[in-house]
């Protein structure tokens, strides 16, 4: 990565979206729309409500599905200077290991964000991500068949965070990154129902973050893995909360939405934070919070 922005999945599409606004060139990488072995329609709508400081999705993994990903966007991002991280999501371990093993074949594809805060259909819906032994197997069968870096994307909708991201770090993750959505619901008092056809959905944006800087606070004191944090990042300053609490990198999501150019002024931010304060290396800042002995 040339710089430590990148782009948070299912919040830029897979770049053509965008690309009339920004320069895809300059982003550190691009996490590409969560994709599935099978086309995937999603949930029906409404699907988003905006609530304070945020938004609730519901959406529902929609994607064109894995073969249309390689066969129409992958050549399309090939065309620019940045690194393909595709995010991958399935209903079973071996969705995941079916679906690492076909990308791994796919040139052009960096790293696999691995979207663990999915319903186990084997386990009757419960997700992956909230159970260590769960979270364990999918990353050791994604491991078993792939030579991209793996990163293991951690819900906040657990117990202990510390102990999934630990889990997976014992099953060979390369990286991580957190934090996923926070589960919550909206509710339309005219009407005496709940917003969403879902009923519930995942909250993003600035409201998140101050959970999201926790999480990779804790996280970095536990776990010797490189931390991508996202959860309401709009400006530098909210990046360099999360490196100073621990993370390498940072991805800009729900932000997008509000300003398709996000991402780039965070990344103007952080330059022109390391111009005024003398930082050679914005890996100087990583876990700067912690002070010289960590705590």
């Amino acid at each position: 990565m040339k710089n430590p922005v990148t782009t948070a999945s299912g919040t830029f599409g897979f770049g053509p979206e965008y690309a009339p606004y920004v320069d895809l060139n300059r982003l550190g990488a691009i996490v590409v729309k969560g994709t599935t072995l099978k086309p995937r329609a999603g949930n029906p709508p409404p699907r988003i409500v905006e609530t304070p400081a945020g938004i609730l999705n519901a959406i529902g993994l929609q994607n064109p599905g894995v073969e249309h990903f390689i066969a129409e966007a992958l050549p399309y991002l090939r065309q620019f200077d940045l690194p393909v991280i595709v995010n991958i999501a399935g209903d079973t371990e071996d969705d995941y290991a079916r679906l690492a093993a076909r990308l791994e074949r796919a040139p052009g594809v960096a790293g696999l964000e691995v979207n663990i805060s999915c319903p186990n259909v084997h386990k009757g819906g419960l997700q992956f991500g909230v159970d260590p032994e769960a979270a364990a197997g999918v990353v050791r069968a994604v491991k078993a068949v792939t030579t991209r870096p793996v990163i293991v994307k951690l819900s906040p909708n657990v117990t202990s965070i510390v102990e999934i991201a630990e889990a997976a770090a014992a099953a060979g993750a390369d990286a991580l990154s957190m934090i996923n959505t926070l589960l919550g619901m909206a509710i339309d008092i005219k009407h005496r129902r709940p917003f969403l056809a879902n009923v519930t959905g995942g909250l993003s944006g600035p409201a998140v973050r101050p959970v999201a800087v926790r999480a990779v606070w804790q996280v970095y004191r536990a776990v010797k893995l490189p931390i991508i944090g996202m959860g309401g990042v709009v400006t530098a300053a909210d990046a360099l909360e999360l490196i100073m609490a621990g993370a390498t990198a940072v991805a800009v999501g729900t932000a997008s939405f509000v300003n398709p150019r996000a991402a780039m002024d965070v990344i103007d931010g952080l330059e022109k934070f390391m111009t005024d304060n003398g930082v050679r290396d914005i890996n100087e800042l990583v876990g700067a919070a912690h002070g010289k002995d960590g705590k």
